[in-house]
């Protein structure tokens, strides 16, 4: 595992190799900026899904996060906004991590933060299978099943409620990943990855 500050870019020279030997471009998004674009829809359906969970098994209301009828009340705590951000990242970014294949001895594993959040990579050739489970185990895990478990030992806390929120809302574009690896890649097949560019094959 290899910790970088930037995302990997494409290898023209692995991307022509890849292309020779059969592999296929997984088709999506030309840009990082286009693909944030196109996930803006199910940023809300995520959240949408994650605040039904919560309602389903506990509670939440408006009035937790300072909401109210007539007024607003958030307290701005510079401490607070960071610890927030840096747990959320690297709660999301961990059960990407940990789903990897031989994660912790792998020289083709890459974790990092950029300008549009932290992120974890791999070029380790995976299952289809493989893959789609490292792709919505944060949504799955963190937004799902955590409020459902907590919710029966009466520890889901507002803070707690926020973070599987914005959890949800910061899985759209692994959603919409999923999304066009079930459309276009079939199954049975592997993938391998080459900077933001997707590649299949069956072996």
């Amino acid at each position: 595992m290899i910790i970088r500050n930037r995302f990997p870019r494409v290898d023209s020279e692995r991307h022509q190799y890849l292309l020779d030997n059969q592999w296929t471009l997984v088709k999506g998004p030309k840009s990082i900026a286009l693909t944030i674009l196109l996930s803006i829809p199910l940023m809300f359906l995520n959240a949408f899904i994650a605040f039904w969970i919560i309602r389903t098994f506990d509670s939440i209301t408006f009035e937790e996060f300072g909401v109210g009828a007539s007024s607003v009340e958030i307290s701005f705590n510079i401490v607070y906004i960071i610890g927030f951000i840096l747990i959320l990242i690297i709660s999301h970014e961990l059960m990407h991590l940990i789903f990897m294949p031989n994660f912790i001895k792998s020289k083709k594993t890459y974790i990092g933060l950029t300008l549009f959040g932290g992120y974890v990579y791999s070029e380790e050739i995976v299952t289809k299978i493989r893959f789609i489970i490292m792709i919505i185990a944060p949504f799955f895990i963190i937004s799902i099943i955590l409020p459902i478990i907590l919710s029966f030992f009466g520890l889901l806390t507002t803070f707690i409620k926020l973070i599987v929120l914005a959890n949800a809302a910061s899985s759209s574009v692994d959603i919409l990943c999923l999304i066009l690896i079930l459309m276009y890649v079939p199954s049975g097949a592997s993938l391998a990855n080459n900077g933001s560019k997707g590649y299949w094959k069956k072996l």
